[in-house]
């Protein structure tokens, strides 16, 4: 208790320090946060400065409003955007004395040539180049990149992580709307995001992973990594050259063509999320660059893997058929999935909650990123999410501080990016192979072992709701039979029409080749056979 409050005090002091009282415009004593105090820097400058001196935990949430130009002033964003990667590095003498100690011998039998100097500094960690030996046959060794955790970042994230808990645990005790905003499982959500962070193993490897799902694709590039010099507290990877994504400069001396380029961004990312089901929940500008060897068709680069982000199937399921349903316009059905997936009580109307999402949709579409206010939208999404008892989902959190990310991206390189049209075709094409009917059998052979093994459960459940009421237990059994069942209507649907649309394409094309028929029947039943055909397709 005595280190949670000494951090308080601490968080207290800097306000007081910087003097940020004055962003609370008069809502707070002057004298408890320093607001009367004069200052000679900018107060971009000051929280900047402010963020950079309470910790990492603080940084990284600078790097994340960073990106929401559109919900600061220039002035601001522009020194928040100095966080991403000009953060005061460390020593280098003392990142040499880590390395060498990581791998327990002299830095100069692991690597021909280390560069004390650091190349940037993070918040988490700083990264050097290197060079390493070469090996039998080569002139030289390769050149790699040696990134370093920070000497006692793990105990710094501890004690502001114990002061997260703390203030969730007194938000979940006194706010009135606790149980929708769930700051106890939110904070734990990122604890666990942000350890993960610092095992550069881990890192490594979701590196790795990325690579082999990217491999080969003029989409983008991810770095390759050497495990075998790779430690707990530091990681080598393959040195990459590119234009930092946010130096809009050099990257139109490349030529690039800005339009493109924001178009791949947007496409990489949904295909991440829902082809892979694997993605960077990083994308800051800091952690992309751009190979414009070809600059009709950019090709992005990744670095920084430490964190990184999945859904479950459900999860990943209803976001889609959302996405898709707001696309389309689909306002009723946004709200039945939004009551499916229990992300709202069962007990809400659908209709009230459909006009309320229209209020909030429709002004946006068919408008360029430059004609929209997401600031605003998302105060009236969190309104109407109030007013609705939505719950916050902490499996999603990292999803929709990604899409912050890419947003802000899409808007600094394209203002004029139509999100909606770069996303929807990617959308579609996973909805169509997820509800193949090869796809839904597939499904049905990996759930029927556990289905067969629960139906006695589920039948003892059924009759136990008859007497006493639900049991919650059996809750997950059956929405995933639910949605095994809906995956096989809306397949055998879809193979239904597409055989009868396929017979009658065929037969108007043999009768209007054959001199038995008028050409009016055989084209009528190619256009029958056409819309049968088209309305086979997975929405």
């Amino acid at each position: 208790m005595f280190s949670r409050t000494r951090r308080l005090w601490q968080i207290h002091r800097t306000v007081r320090r910087f003097g940020l009282g004055e962003l609370l415009e008069g809502r707070a004593p002057g004298w408890l946060l320093g607001r009367g105090r004069r200052h000679d820097d900018p107060i971009g400058v000051r929280i900047r400065l402010a963020l950079e001196s309470l910790g990492p935990v603080f940084v990284k949430f600078g790097q994340t409003l960073s990106t929401r130009r559109d919900l600061l002033p220039p002035d601001i964003a522009e020194e928040l955007v100095k966080l991403q990667d000009q953060v005061p590095p460390f020593a280098g003498e003392e990142a040499r004395i880590a390395v060498s100690a990581a791998y327990g011998k002299p830095l100069e039998e692991v690597f021909a040539a280390f560069e004390t100097e650091p190349l940037a500094a993070a918040s988490i960690a700083q990264v050097h180049v290197a060079r390493l030996h070469p090996k039998p046959g080569e002139t030289e060794g390769m050149e790699v990149i040696v990134k370093v955790l920070r000497p006692g970042i793990k105990a710094q994230i501890a004690r502001d992580l114990a002061l997260m808990h703390m203030i969730a645990d007194m938000a979940a005790r006194y706010l009135s709307e606790a149980h929708r905003l769930r700051p106890r499982e939110v904070v734990a959500e990122y604890e666990r995001i942000i350890y993960d962070e610092l095992d550069m193993i881990r890192e490594g490897a979701n590196c790795s992973q990325l690579r082999r799902n990217w491999l080969g694709s003029d989409l983008i590039y991810h770095p390759i990594v050497l495990f075998d010099y790779t430690r707990e507290n530091l990681l080598v990877m393959e040195r990459i050259h590119g234009i930092p994504v946010d130096d809009v400069d050099a990257l139109k001396a490349a030529g690039v063509n800005f339009q493109v380029l924001a178009e791949r961004g947007v496409e990489i990312f949904f295909k991440q999320v829902f082809r892979d089901n694997f993605f960077h929940a990083d994308m800051h500008p800091g952690n992309i660059f751009v190979d414009a060897s070809n600059p009709e068709r950019p090709r992005y680069i990744g670095v920084d893997f430490g964190i990184v982000g999945s859904l479950n199937p459900s999860d990943q399921r209803y976001l889609a058929e959302n996405f898709l349903a707001f696309f389309n316009h689909d306002y009723r059905r946004v709200a039945e999935l939004h009551i499916e997936s229990e992300w709202v009580p069962s007990d809400t109307r659908v209709d009230e909650f459909e006009g309320a999402i229209r209020s909030v949709c429709e002004p946006i579409f068919n408008k360029p990123l430059a004609e929209i206010s997401f600031g605003v939208i998302l105060i009236r999404l969190f309104a109407t999410a109030r007013r609705f008892q939505m719950e916050v989902q902490p499996q999603l959190v990292l999803l929709q501080k990604t899409v912050l990310n890419v947003e802000g991206l899409g808007r600094q390189l394209y203002p004029e990016l139509d999100l909606w049209k770069t996303a929807k075709p990617v959308l579609e094409q996973w909805m169509r192979e997820r509800l193949s009917p090869a796809a839904t059998l597939e499904r049905v052979r990996t759930h029927l072992p556990l289905m067969l093994e629960t139906l006695p459960q589920l039948a003892g459940t059924w009759a136990r709701r008859i007497e006493s009421g639900v049991d919650p237990s059996a809750q997950k059994t059956e929405r995933a039979l639910a949605q095994i069942s809906a995956d096989i209507r809306t397949a055998n649907r879809a193979t239904r029409l597409s055989i009868v649309g396929t017979g009658l394409l065929v037969s108007g094309v043999i009768a209007a080749v054959l001199p038995l028929w008028w050409p009016w029947p055989a084209l009528g039943l190619s256009a029958v056979g056409l819309w049968c055909l088209w309305r086979s397709r997975v929405k």
